[in-house]
């Protein structure tokens, strides 16, 4: 059980990374410090796109309509941080099954 709760943690922390780094890069890209004509630079803006937008495209369906504003990152890290509290204030039982 032990190992699940380590995959479980790994897994969560993997979606974490992946989100901020797509965050800061949305950043970068808007402030046009970072330009999508650079292949390399538009091959990952791509492909952490296609990783998240089945999660946010989710996520929009839920929320109401704020124009410019996109709210699904806000709403998965928040997700993302119960479940990592949740695991970890049950941590107890992935531990304790294992004696």
């Amino acid at each position: 059980m032990v190992t699940l709760f380590q995959a479980l943690v790994l897994i969560l922390n993997v979606i974490w990374f992946i989100m901020i780094a797509h965050i800061i890069m949305s950043w970068l890209i808007n402030f046009q410090v970072l330009n999508l004509r650079q292949p390399l630079v538009s091959q990952i803006w791509y492909g952490l796109n296609n990783l998240l937008e089945p999660v946010y495209g989710r996520i929009r369906q839920f929320l109401p309509n704020t124009g410019g504003l996109d709210l699904a990152p806000l709403v998965a890290f928040i997700v993302i941080i119960i479940l990592r509290q949740a695991l970890f204030n049950n941590a107890g039982f992935f531990y304790g099954a294992a004696y």
